[in-house]
């Protein structure tokens, strides 16, 4: 029996702090069927000098100019030969077991998707020293849109579901982005949230991989474009929820899906204020015509929750944001 080839596909860009520890990472895998395609995105640092270091018959290292992510993973996917695509960010880490035991989860069921835990960590602290929690993923799902709603929906859905599912969590059969099609290189933030989106709905479910792990680096110097404050960047995080809201309102169009979107849309309306009212403005009528009788709701405690039922919730939040400048200038 041919053992399926994993394609593993690192986009790189001014990582030289982190590039090595995480194509470790991709190499040391018990699933020895593996490609790694390393591509360069225009780094000003020494990232590509170290990706070639690691360059071998299996280990490709390309470059282009910096074009973005999306790109990136793009042009790799255009070589690639793999059976199943495993993404990774050039900080981000998984753990050895992570791709053989995701990999025998699909053998045995087809047009599926493989998740698993993921443990968040900065960048200076040791990873494996935090412990591992399986959240509500752990569910599985032979229902994408529902998988979906309950992601999206958050405590309005239940009190477990929500949150954030990391990139490098998911191993991705190669036949289902060929159905859902490739990366958005018009979007920045948010482009792995509508790709998986879109591939998630071209699947038949969701399994989860109780052995697998990856770990999830997070920058307290803003390292990556997800910390980005730009008009761009927000731009582009509206622009992927309009997609996703066009994709399951295509798929399902009722009472909760609508509700759920709302939720989007309002949550990324309090995350632009005060900076791009604009944007805010934008986002906070796609919510109320998805559902007129939602608005947003950001403060869950005393007092801002009072000060937001009084005030609104943008006086409010200009309170929060004062007090905490106030506290931050005598501490």
């Amino acid at each position: 029996m041919n053992l399926p080839l994993v394609s593993i596909i690192i986009p790189v860009y001014n990582a030289e702090s982190f590039i090595s520890e995480t194509i470790s990472s991709a190499i040391n895998q018990t699933w020895t069927n593996t490609e790694i395609i390393i591509v360069d995105d225009g780094s000003t640092d020494r990232s590509l000098e170290i990706a070639k270091e690691f360059k071998n018959k299996k280990i490709t290292v390309l470059n282009q100019q910096n074009k973005g992510a999306s790109s990136a993973r793009n042009l790799a996917l255009s070589v690639a030969t793999g059976d199943y695509i495993q993404f990774l960010d050039a900080d981000d880490l998984i753990n050895e077991v992570k791709i053989e035991t995701q990999v025998n989860l699909l053998l045995n069921n087809p047009y599926h998707l493989a998740t698993c835990a993921c443990v968040h960590f900065q960048n200076d602290a040791d990873p494996f020293a935090k412990p591992i929690v399986h959240e509500w993923v752990r569910e599985e799902s032979d229902d994408p849109i529902d998988f979906l709603i309950k992601l999206y929906g958050g405590s309005l859905i239940g009190p477990e579901y929500g949150g954030f599912i990391a990139l490098h969590s998911w191993l991705i059969p190669f036949s289902l982005i060929k159905l859902a099609g490739q990366w958005n290189e018009a979007l920045s933030l948010d482009d792995d949230g509508e790709f998986m989106c879109r591939v998630i709905l071209k699947s038949k479910g969701i399994k989860y991989a109780q052995n697998a792990v990856v770990y999830y680096r997070k920058h307290t110097d803003h390292y990556n474009i997800s910390s980005s404050t730009s008009e761009t960047a927000h731009k582009s995080l509206l622009n992927s929820v309009k997609l996703k809201m066009q994709y399951l309102l295509s798929r399902k169009d009722d009472q909760q899906v609508r509700l759920v979107l709302s939720r989007i849309f309002f949550e990324v309306a309090v995350s632009f204020y005060p900076e791009f009212p604009f944007l805010t403005l934008e986002a906070e009528n796609l919510g109320k015509v998805l559902d007129p009788n939602q608005k947003p709701t950001p403060y869950k405690n005393f007092p801002l929750k009072q000060i937001s039922y009084i005030l609104g919730w943008r006086r409010a939040k200009l309170i929060s944001r004062f007090k905490h400048s106030w506290k931050k200038k005598i501490s």
